[in-house]
């Protein structure tokens, strides 16, 4: 078998969901692993919904984290179009098939009588689901379908039959079919929807393993109907767990940043993502919790996975990304923080502050706290100066003697003065922090003033 998967994101949202972007990377490692193929679909037929440039900035982020897929809408391919607004016609095509095998029906039901039978299942306590009413009622359907009858497709469910697939992580799953409705395949603009696109795009594109979230278990069984209709073979399911957040309700944005950019415009390297995703539901077999995407792909197997939702903690994620920052060489991190702030800071002095601050750093975003009075002079204090102006001129003029200037002179001098002046260290070397830097916590002091300079230290001590 040819391992082929894909990830069917929506361009309904602003961006690339971060739900979307972990099944991509179970996607990706799992046909890479097998020497196979990961393809992209964009799932385009809720027109109504759709957001300008959501389609690019999906795309974007899957590439900027490294999931590089081998067909797709923006790089083509032998199975395309791969998007789905550009297939109707072949879902037409097998539209019409199924309803010609009786495996569907034209339903010409209005919104307000869907509307009374919901509300009457209710309140009588039953499950919502459509109720053949179009099935066993209806006459010469295919003569108002010509007149121009607004109607939608609705696939024919069979009565007292127990629909059974098996899932890679789950085992045997069984669901009867009357707790499964008779879903719209086709509605009344024409397009699609998901169960009858999904089952044709899959079939078509070569689809062997369709990995994704246990959302859709549920819909499983729709689908095994219409491969069964069509007599095509099915792929094998790996429904996997959804992300949770801390209190274990589903991952939502008002509980987390849900897209996939926003981590990346707030300072977490994509390589830190990935492999924070990567744990999400699934264990090293080494326990080991640092590790490349090359490394998981050789390890990784479905299988092994938990069916119990994972916790995102971004707390987690944080650590993570330090540890990425750290083990960084400082070259590779210079480029990376240059790159972040879009050449707002110089190179060169990104370059030498670097092994300041590296160690204190959780994401990119956090080198403007740490380093910006490298850059400029402070324009706040975060505390009053007013009543240490006396020390400060000291501590000026015994740096302005100094002949050599490095961290280790300077640092002697403020000792030496601190001593003199009998101030406790932690306030004198405070003050002095504050006057060169304006904030309380910063890179290590003395390095810091030598990487200023003399005569920008010694301007700054001019207050």
């Amino acid at each position: 078998m040819t391992v082929r998967t894909r990830i069917a994101p929506s361009p309904t949202g602003e961006d690339l969901h971060i739900g979307n972007l972990y099944t991509g990377l179970l996607n990706y490692a799992f046909a890479k692993k097998h020497n196979g193929q990961f393809i992209i679909r964009i799932e385009d037929t809720d027109r109504s919904r759709l957001i300008e440039k959501a389609e690019g900035r999906i795309l974007d982020g899957l590439k900027q984290f490294g999931l590089i897929y081998d067909e797709g809408p923006d790089v083509g391919g032998a199975s395309g179009p791969y998007r789905q607004s550009e297939r109707v016609d072949t879902y037409h095509i097998y539209a019409k098939e199924l309803l010609e095998k009786g495996s569907a029906y034209y339903c010409f039901c209005t919104k307000d009588r869907l509307d009374k039978l919901r509300k009457k299942q209710q309140a009588d306590k039953q499950m919502p689901r459509y109720d053949k009413h179009c099935l066993q009622h209806t006459k010469d359907a295919q003569k108002r379908v010509d007149q121009g009858e607004q109607y939608v497709i609705r696939l024919n469910v069979p009565e007292k039959k127990e629909i059974a697939f098996n899932d890679l992580l789950r085992g045997e799953i069984k669901i009867k079919s009357e707790n499964v409705d008779d879903q719209v395949l086709m509605k009344s603009d024409g397009f699609p929807t998901y169960h009858l696109a999904v089952v044709v795009d899959d079939h078509f594109m070569k689809i062997s393993h369709v990995i994704r979230g246990d959302e859709w278990i549920s819909s499983t069984p729709k689908h095994i109907l219409l491969y069964e209709a069509f007599g095509w073979e099915k792929p094998i399911y790996v429904h996997t767990p959804l992300l949770r957040n801390a209190d274990k309700s589903k991952f939502s944005k008002r509980k987390n940043p849900v897209w996939a950019h926003w981590y990346l415009e707030h300072g977490f390297l994509p390589e830190a993502v990935i492999n924070y995703l990567s744990l999400m539901g699934w264990s090293h077999p080494k326990q080991k919790e640092i590790f490349d995407i090359d490394e998981f792909i050789s390890v990784f197997d479905p299988k092994d996975m938990h069916v119990v939702g994972p916790v995102f903690d971004i707390v987690k994620l944080e650590w993570m990304n330090g540890e990425y920052i750290r083990k960084a060489n400082n070259e590779e991190l210079t480029t990376k923080i240059y790159e972040f702030y879009k050449g707002k800071y110089a190179e060169e002095m990104i370059e030498k502050t670097v092994p300041l601050v590296k160690e204190r750093m959780k994401r990119l975003t956090e080198y403007a706290t740490l380093c910006e009075f490298f850059y400029k002079s402070p324009e706040e204090y975060q505390i009053d100066l007013k009543s240490h102006k006396n020390i400060i001129s000291k501590m000026h003029d015994e740096l302005k003697k100094l002949k050599e200037w490095n961290a280790e002179a300077i640092g002697h001098a403020m000792q030496e003065l601190a001593a003199k002046e009998k101030m406790k260290n932690s306030e004198f070397f405070m003050i002095l922090r504050i006057v060169i830097s304006g904030k309380k916590i910063t890179p290590p002091l003395n390095e810091s003033i030598e990487l200023l300079g003399k005569a920008e230290s010694l301007k700054r001590l001019s207050v």
